[in-house]
């Protein structure tokens, strides 16, 4: 059985320091991983990173993290994922990582992704220059995930997830205003794991929505935002190197 810890949404800042690291310390009793969907900042600067850096360095399991929006919002994100570097943090944007923990190898594919909506209420690639743009840019990073799920396929992993900081379904969405569902997420994400396959899908952003959902093609989605989980983070078992089940345990972490 190979265990998934994943939170988002953190959005820590100087008052937050020391706040996580209790229940990080646990992770090897419950987890091989710790998967970080966004939002770890609350404004994007070096000094935020840092304080991130100070919860997640030096954890016995290993760390992999994409930004979300907040973590752009100072206009500096290389910096923010440098600080994060630093602290042995794999921050992934249109790329895949192997990592290991004990016989376990969990391959990890990430972007933050990007809004635009669902099937049937979504923004086209029609129209002025920048809304082309906004499209354009929510399927490059749609197309950056389903290329880096497909570079999984032969490093000999035993399971593959994507994670993500825009939510790929509307499902893990209910409990927002469906007026903003262009905004946190968008159906490419979804498609882009259902065409190259994964066994679990990790996403935050959605603050107000739900923790469970799936893509059309049957890949369980977890929404992992903090406000969600309403903990530390969550663990999810994955059955093995086959199409996987997951399921939150019962263990609570913070």
């Amino acid at each position: 059985m190979i265990r998934i810890a994943a939170v988002g949404d953190i959005h820590m800042g100087p008052e937050s320091k020391g706040r996580l690291r209790p229940s990080f310390e646990t992770l090897p009793d419950s987890a091989d991983v710790l998967l970080l969907a966004g939002d770890l900042t609350r404004h994007g600067t070096p000094e935020e990173a840092r304080v991130v850096a100070r919860e997640v360095e030096g954890l016995a399991v290993p760390v992999v993290a994409v930004l979300g929006n907040h973590d752009h919002h100072a206009d500096c994100p290389d910096e923010v994922a440098a600080v994060l570097r630093d602290a042995g943090v794999r921050v992934l944007e249109g790329q895949a990582t192997v990592v290991g923990n004990g016989d376990a190898r969990i391959g990890v594919a990430g972007t933050k992704g990007f809004g635009g909506g669902f099937v049937g209420r979504c923004a086209g690639e029609f129209g002025e220059p920048i809304m082309k743009e906004f499209v354009r840019y929510s399927r490059w990073r749609a197309e950056t995930l389903r290329d880096s799920l497909l570079e999984l396929r032969a490093q000999d992993c035993d399971v593959r997830i994507a994670l993500t900081h825009f939510s790929p379904v509307p499902d893990t969405l209910a409990g927002e205003a469906p007026e903003i569902y262009p905004f946190l997420g968008s159906y490419l994400l979804a498609e882009a794991i259902d065409t190259a396959g994964a066994d679990l899908a990790v996403h935050g952003h959605a603050h107000l929505g739900t923790e469970h959902g799936m893509t059309s093609g049957g890949v369980k989605v977890r929404n992992v935002a903090q406000p969600v989980i309403g903990r530390a983070f969550h663990v999810y078992h994955l059955a093995g190197p086959e199409r996987a089940t997951a399921a939150a345990s019962g263990r609570r972490t913070g």
